[in-house]
């Protein structure tokens, strides 16, 4: 994987480098402003030398865009899971998304802008995971409080999505650890309010 200072790290693969660097181009200029050339230039080999790792530039958006939604569900459930109580498993969840937000913003910024570029299929597939991953906040959110409503708990869950996902624009306010304490209480105070 990339590491911020664009420098491959030891245990990351090609195209693992071509993904990250794809996503910072794609959140810089949007999906339809980068090409594979410019792509390639970033992490050091010709243009067509993509196509060694992936079929086409929108293969690339379409597997960035799972992998991403695939990682929040997966993680989201185990952190979940692991919490001895629905507090916890809040605390857990919330502690999630933050570090998931802080870590990348350029993947939020493609998620929002770009996620209509993909692939019918590709985009139902998305939708289905991030359907998932909010079901996991969302019977959190019930257990905390049997009265609140599935509909209830979900929009309180998109809402505060809304406010942790914003850190392409708000991040660079604070310091990284300032951040992320000052997302965390907001966003469970507006959770358990």
């Amino acid at each position: 994987m990339m590491a911020a200072s664009g420098v491959l790290r030891a245990t990351g693969s090609r195209r693992e480098a071509i993904l990250d660097e794809a996503a910072k181009l794609f959140a810089d200029r949007g999906f339809h402003g980068v090409g594979v050339d410019d792509i390639g230039a970033s992490v050091g080999i010709s243009g067509p030398g993509i196509y060694r790792h992936f079929a086409s530039k929108d293969s690339m958006l379409a597997e960035m865009l799972v992998r991403i939604s695939e990682r929040l569900l997966a993680e989201g459930t185990a952190r979940a899971g692991a919490a001895l109580d629905s507090l916890t498993a809040l605390d857990a969840l919330i502690g999630w998304h933050i570090e998931f937000a802080l870590a990348n913003p350029a993947l939020i910024v493609v998620h929002d802008r770009d996620l209509a570029h993909v692939a019918e299929p590709d985009r139902r597939r998305v939708r289905r995971l991030q359907r998932r991953y909010v079901e996991v906040w969302v019977d959190v959110l019930r257990r905390l409080d049997p009265a609140r409503t599935e509909q209830a708990a979900r929009a309180a869950a998109h809402a505060v999505f809304g406010l942790l996902n914003s850190t392409p624009h708000s991040a660079q306010s604070l310091p990284r650890q300032e951040m992320a304490a000052l997302l965390h209480r907001m966003a469970a105070a507006a959770l358990l309010a």
